[in-house]
């Protein structure tokens, strides 16, 4: 066969992206072993896939239908994808609630250790001016034995 440009495709389908899309998917199912409906003619893989929707050997809907399963992800029916955001919604308010906890409980240890400190420092300075006030009595006394 002569060679496949997109313009030989381009009318199968309304945008060249959606084109691009489509044929890159069949080219990677062809890679994968599905088998072409076009003789190969020792194409490449990309090839086969334009010339398989040039030649509208696939349908554009069989194609569509299976770019979007091969996107697609495990489906819920409504009650289940309602209990399981529900589910996701209750375990993030458990989160939020253990991190706000866990950070008022860091803020109290904090907290109190500034108070011991301060704690320590004013008893350290009532020693401190004790012991000066004990000298400074025992100097006193000194004083007036002598």
């Amino acid at each position: 066969m002569a060679r496949i440009t997109v313009e030989d495709c381009i009318d199968k389908f309304p945008s060249r992206f959606e084109l691009v899309l489509v044929a890159s998917n069949r080219a990677r199912k062809l890679h994968a072993g599905e088998n072409p409906t076009i003789e190969k003619d020792n194409d490449k893989n990309t090839v086969i896939a334009l010339r398989e929707i040039a030649d509208e050997t696939l349908s554009v809907e069989e194609l569509k239908n299976d770019l979007i399963e091969e996107y697609q992800t495990t489906t819920f029916n409504e009650d289940e994808d309602l209990e399981e955001s529900n589910e996701n919604q209750n375990e993030s308010s458990k989160d939020d609630d253990n991190l706000i906890e866990d950070t008022n409980n860091e803020d109290n240890i904090s907290f109190d250790s500034k108070k011991d400190i301060e704690n320590e420092n004013v008893s350290t300075l009532d020693e401190q001016s004790l012991t000066k006030d004990n000298t400074q009595e025992s100097t006193d006394d000194t004083r007036q034995d002598t």
